[in-house]
């Protein structure tokens, strides 16, 4: 169930269901406010060579969740989100926060219930926060959105996202107090070319006091192991292990990282080879839901996969034993792969 202002919300007739209710949510006074204040505070840029002494923080990639105990980690975040969600889930009385970068509505139901396993306890007060899916609906004709039960395209992917995020806070057992829904029209501007955009792609929440800012994050304090861990959203659909899931990174009890394995088939190497010889402008219209709101290091990003891929073919290079690789902190701030 969804609380607003600590009251239950649901929509009369007709609209107890999927994108009706979110419609309806965008249009409560609280949470508009909610999302006109987080729009109007200063988006901090987080980088591992600025902090000193180093503060302690979790980032995850898209399709990634982490949950993190506030006396272990004071930051938590994600970025890079155009039709993606960041999703923050947050126990009000002990500070236990998980967050995830939803990028399918087929990873939503299951990845509620990962977030949720070691957050909910008997007297759980549930904040929740949802931020990024910028607007993107096209003027294109009807065509089905894989995976997204029945949403159109001219509907665009944010819509059909964050519509089976909120039917699924909805239909759940637990009581979710909706403190941010700062998405679609209410993350959307226009660039200097007249395309839509979002106005806030990335989250940091700070998890002592619950409290969320807008943020950027730099290569530096996307650690660790960021080209393996971008490369496991391009390839696990292909290893059913992970089919309808979130991807496993941290260990919320050692403060360690655990990139779980991933496997994929040997032709990625030729796949990787043959998308390497495209244009920049090819990759972002190719690979991308969004290329006119993506970030200037997106096609860099996929490039250095595609190196990365065509160089280890076979996954058990990476993942030996198929085991996850293990990185612990550092004492300037960094991670030390754990052998």
């Amino acid at each position: 169930m969804i609380f607003v202002d600590g009251h239950p919300f649901s929509a009369s007739g007709s609209q107890s269901r999927g994108r009706k209710l979110l419609a309806s949510l965008l249009d409560h006074p609280a949470l508009i406010s909610a999302s006109n204040r987080l729009k109007a505070t200063p988006e901090r840029k987080v980088s591992v060579s600025d902090q000193s002494p180093p503060v302690k923080h979790v980032y995850v990639f898209q399709r990634e969740y982490a949950t993190v105990d506030p006396a272990l980690v004071e930051l938590v975040g994600t970025d890079e989100a155009t039709t993606c969600a960041s999703l923050v889930i947050r126990n009000r009385n002990n500070g236990m926060t998980s967050i995830s970068h939803l990028d399918f509505p087929g990873v939503v139901d299951m990845g509620l219930i990962q977030m949720l396993s070691l957050v909910v306890d008997r007297e759980a007060i549930l904040d929740v926060h949802l931020v990024g899916a910028f607007n993107d609906a096209p003027n294109e004709d009807d065509n089905d959105i894989p995976g997204s039960e029945g949403c159109q395209k001219q509907d665009g992917y944010s819509m059909c996202l964050c519509s089976k995020i909120i039917d699924a806070l909805h239909d759940s057992q637990e009581n979710f107090h909706l403190q941010t829904l700062c998405v679609l029209e209410h993350n959307t501007k226009s660039d200097s070319n007249g395309n839509a955009c979002p106005i806030i792609s990335g989250i940091l929440v700070n998890t002592l006091s619950g409290s969320i800012m807008p943020a950027s994050f730099d290569r530096s304090s996307r650690c660790p192991d960021e080209i393996v861990r971008r490369i496991r959203v391009t390839v696990s659909s292909e290893d059913s292990s992970w089919e309808g899931r979130l991807l496993k990174t941290y260990d919320t009890f050692s403060d360690k990282f655990h990139i779980a394995p991933c496997s994929w088939l040997s032709h990625w190497g030729q796949i990787a080879f043959s998308l390497q010889q495209l244009s920049d402008s090819e990759i972002l219209f190719r690979c991308s839901t969004s290329p006119s709101a993506e970030g200037p290091d997106f096609v860099e990003n996929e490039r250095s996969v595609w190196s990365y891929l065509i160089r280890y073919p076979d996954w058990r290079q990476t993942f030996v034993g198929r085991k996850p690789r293990v990185f612990k902190r550092t004492d300037d701030g960094g991670w030390q792969r754990c052998e």
